[in-house]
């Protein structure tokens, strides 16, 4: 009778969890596959075929935009995790008291306004009449308004930003759990900072690193709003090519097909990440 209850209240604790999953994740991606896969013929007639993929392939701009975006994308998240380390390294091994939590909030407090408002945010900072071209012009250095957005450099400032707290967390997390025996071992068997970062650090915190990674390379990749706000018309980003196509020209074949190809470009280089690193999915995700 207990096992049974038991049983029963799992269940009802996993359903939630399951219907997510099931309702949001796996039908609306099996449906965008179906989906990449229709060639229409005419309004009311739909075949079958790979002329989808075909035009990706054949046409420049897609496939050229699509290596781009992974590229800026893995950059962005290296770039990431080198601010984030040593701002979750203060926090977690030299911070004390009560300075630690209002540090961490000083991380958390920008994600209580959405990704919008702290793009426009950024985007006032950077403008010709922002703050920083104000700064550049009271000192002297330059001789007019400076325009700092609408190129790659603004977009990746946007995309750094909106990432920075979901790699501090994991970050923290595992440092603060560290021993701190091990880095005085370290030091004492004669290894400098840079050794007993690479060798005893760095590989305790690798699990939190990979996991941080694989977070903020999904967002930075699937991110819509700061490439089309902060970019140029020199920085498209592959989301706008499948918001053009489902939304502008109101081609979901082809919109669904650039969906996928994005899907499969992030799921190869995570596993890619995850071999190369020695990590796997379940310890990543704890």
């Amino acid at each position: 009778m207990r096992s049974s209850v038991s049983r029963l209240s799992l269940w009802l604790l996993l359903t939630p969890f399951l219907l997510w999953i099931v309702l949001l994740v796996l039908l609306p991606h099996l449906q965008m596959l179906r989906v990449s896969f229709q060639v229409r013929e005419s309004w009311d007639t739909l075949t079958w075929g790979l002329q989808q993929y075909q035009n990706f392939f054949t046409e420049s701009y897609y496939w050229r935009t699509f290596v781009r975006t992974g590229v800026m994308s893995l950059f962005t998240t290296f770039l990431t995790l080198i601010i984030a380390f040593p701002i979750a390294w203060y926090i977690a091994r030299l911070a004390r008291g009560r300075s630690k939590g209002i540090l961490f909030m000083a991380c958390l407090i920008p994600f209580w306004a959405s990704e919008l408002v702290r793009t426009y945010g950024w985007m006032i900072l950077l403008r010709e009449s922002g703050l920083f071209s104000s700064w550049l012009q009271a000192l002297g250095w330059v001789d007019g308004p400076v325009e700092m957005l609408y190129n790659d450099v603004a977009v990746i400032i946007g995309l750094v930003y909106n990432g920075l707290l979901f790699m501090v967390v994991p970050l923290v997390t595992t440092l603060d759990g560290m021993d701190e025996n091990l880095v005085e071992a370290g030091y004492d068997l004669g290894g400098g900072h840079g050794t007993v970062l690479r060798e005893i650090v760095v590989p305790w915190a690798m699990p939190s690193i990979v996991s941080g990674c694989i977070v903020v390379f999904m967002l930075t990749l699937g991110s819509y709003l700061t490439p089309v706000l902060m970019g140029g018309k020199d920085s498209a980003w592959f989301t706008e090519q499948i918001f053009t196509q489902f939304i502008t020209r109101f081609n979901w074949e082809q919109g669904a097909a650039l969906g996928v190809l994005l899907l499969v470009l992030s799921s190869v280089i995570v596993w890619l990440g995850l071999k190369v690193s020695g990590q796997s999915l379940r310890k990543v995700m704890g």
